[in-house]
């Protein structure tokens, strides 16, 4: 039996959103055909998939197993699309993700020193959509930071830099040389929703504030409503003065890898990944001293 890709999309929005009503919306398809679908997916699998009664939709064991083994899976036929289409136009062209702070320019500059005609663009990611936009096909390759959902990925280490603490400039720590997590407690954290990616595992009161980027993180520090951490080169390109960035040495520090799908074979990737080990050292000194040569943060 081979797997329906359109069938495991459709079960994705339901199990999503646990409501086939909602899901067929997002969908743009009508709920019954919607309902035929997932039933003719459980007859394919031999296994229900959803429970489903007056208080609303919930997954069996069986749903969750494949919602788990549904993201990679879709993702990467999302990738083989997107590689056929751009071999077909004929084009050479390298997409390169990286995070906030972390320069690309030295492994770019190596890398186009041996291939002059190939395309390299340049694609900003978040910390939560790192391996999505690996995975998908989205960038070829990526500088990301841990923690990461390492299924489906090479992930290599390049170097490590240190945290700073994010205070509001009137925070009584403000200015002082260092801190410790001691000094902090009782602080209020604006951090991501996923508690795991937090760098440490002191109990910080939680702000009940969710962000996604560096951006979101300094407007709620600024406004008095908690305190973060980032690492030490994007405080570099984020420089404002109603914030305070102070080094929190006991932290451990901020690991900062080379990324890209496991089932990736080009030997395009393969060479910049070669620059980006070459130039590791460069890119850790770029991002701390130059911001020039991270223009590509703004994009």
């Amino acid at each position: 039996m081979d797997l329906d890709l359109r069938k495991l999309r459709y079960f994705v929005a339901v199990a999503d959103r646990l409501h086939f009503g909602r899901a067929a919306d997002e969908l743009h398809i009508a709920q019954p055909a919607l309902s035929r679908q997932i039933r003719a997916l459980e007859q394919d699998l031999g296994a229900s998939l959803f429970t489903r009664n007056r208080h609303g939709v919930t997954l069996t064991d069986a749903g969750r197993q494949l919602l788990t083994d549904a993201g990679p899976l879709l993702a990467s036929a999302h990738a083989v699309q997107r590689r056929v289409t751009v071999a077909a136009r004929g084009s050479r062209r390298l997409v390169v993700g990286f995070r906030t702070g972390i320069p690309v320019i030295p492994a770019m500059q190596a890398f186009e020193a041996r291939h002059p005609d190939v395309v390299v663009d340049v694609q900003r990611m978040e910390w939560d959509d790192q391996a999505a936009m690996l995975l998908d096909g989205r960038v070829d390759v990526g500088y990301v930071r841990l923690p990461i959902d390492e299924a489906g990925l090479r992930v290599t280490p390049l170097f490590a830099e240190p945290l700073m603490v994010v205070l509001p400039a009137g925070h009584r720590l403000a200015g002082k040389d260092e801190v410790t997590e001691a000094d902090l407690t009782g602080e209020p954290l604006v951090w991501h929703a996923d508690p795991s990616t937090r760098p440490t595992r002191r109990p910080y009161p939680d702000s009940g504030l969710r962000v996604r980027g560096v951006e979101e993180t300094l407007e709620h520090v600024a406004a008095g409503r908690g305190i973060s951490f980032v690492a030490r080169s994007e405080t570099v390109f984020h420089s404002r003065p109603d914030i305070s960035y102070v080094p929190i040495p006991e932290l451990a520090h901020d690991q900062v890898c080379f990324a890209m799908a496991a089932s990736r074979t080009s030997p395009l990737a393969d060479d910049f990944f070669t620059a980006a080990l070459a130039t590791a050292e460069i890119t850790a000194e770029c991002g701390v001293n130059d911001p020039s040569a991270a223009f590509l943060d703004g994009r």
